[in-house]
């Protein structure tokens, strides 16, 4: 599974997800959008954390723990 945070410096919901996504043994990748701003346009979000699974936008912000957990089961 390809997974992907869309980040910002300093987003403090951004290390929320991160943590959930580890409690879960998701591995992923980071992307600063202030430093790949071409990700803004392609994903069209405002606001930081993206969630991206398998090159979609699953949803923005941080989701309750079991919404995360039932959305990564969709996906394995």
């Amino acid at each position: 599974m390809n997974v992907t945070i869309l980040t910002t410096p300093g987003c403090l919901n951004c290390g929320i997800l991160e943590k959930m996504l580890k409690q879960l043994g998701v591995n992923y990748d980071l992307i600063d959008v202030t430093e790949n701003p071409e990700y803004l346009t392609k994903f069209q979000i405002f606001t930081a954390p993206g969630l991206i699974i398998e090159g979609k936008l699953i949803l923005t912000g941080v989701p309750k723990f079991d919404k995360l957990k039932k959305l990564i089961a969709n996906f394995r």
